[in-house]
């Protein structure tokens, strides 16, 4: 476990990558996180230097190869007009059923049962996730320097309601995104979790076990239907899941 002055030095390290609004190096080994622990306290410190509050999370089911994927989303970035700025020239995007929560999970000594995990609940919507990394060579970081970079997120853009979501099937949903130009995606594909309420579940569990609660009004987006898409800046981009629904989203550059 990183020391809390090497937190430190770690968060101002990826708050000023945030605030170039461009990648910069990883972390050098004096402050690199090599534990989660570490890499998540870090991603709490971001939060505290930028002056955020938790606005949601992302989260997904632990990957062998890179540990738990959990990051605290900043309330700043999630958006709801348009249109959005996203870095660079390009978009990176992911379509994800995300779940808000109707009211307080606060820690206890009982894990939640998935009747009571179900049952904070309040709605299900439609989201696309923007991606990004604070790295100029994001193949060079380690899987604790991403996990600190809250998971390679950017910012969500909230879309419509899906009533009554539990009801389908959801381990696999066929997801077309599209421009005037032509398609961008267009097939069915699996959840990474095999489930989005298995990637709800796993957090709350998780934050339980940090003594840590999910709070009513936040919002659980639970992992792509489609990886990551690129798409163009400037032009309507129209996602549609499963016939749940669909929505237009145009994205432009955050850079001056």
């Amino acid at each position: 476990m990183l020391s809390s002055q090497q937190i430190d030095q770690a968060a101002h390290h990826l708050v000023a990558a945030r605030k170039a609004k461009t990648p910069g190096p990883c972390m050098p080994e004096s402050y690199r996180p090599t534990d989660n622990d570490s890499a998540i306290a870090i991603q709490e410190r971001v939060l505290e230097l930028l002056g955020e509050t938790v606005g949601g999370w992302k989260c997904g089911t632990p990957n062998p190869m890179t540990g738990p994927i959990v990051a605290a989303l900043p309330a700043s970035g999630l958006l709801r007009s348009l249109p959005c700025a996203v870095p660079g020239d390009i978009g990176l995007i992911e379509p994800e059923i995300a779940f808000v929560i109707a009211h307080d999970l606060p820690p206890r000594a009982t894990p939640y049962t998935d009747a009571e995990i179900r049952g904070a609940i309040g709605e299900a919507r439609m989201v696309l996730e923007f991606i990004t990394t604070r790295y100029a060579d994001r193949a060079a970081a380690t899987p604790p320097e991403i996990l600190a970079d809250a998971y390679n997120h950017h910012g969500l853009f909230i879309g419509p309601v899906i009533p009554n979501v539990l009801d389908h099937l959801l381990e696999s949903l066929h997801v077309t995104i599209r421009t005037a130009a032509g398609p961008l995606f267009d097939k069915v594909h699996p959840h990474p979790s095999g489930h989005p309420l298995k990637s709800l579940t796993w957090l709350v569990h998780f934050l339980n076990s940090r003594g840590q609660s999910l709070k009513a009004g936040q919002i659980v987006t639970t992992g792509s239907y489609a990886g990551i898409v690129e798409a163009p800046l400037g032009v309507p981009i129209h996602v549609e899941l499963n016939g749940f629904g669909s929505f237009i989203v145009e994205l432009i550059t955050d850079q001056p």
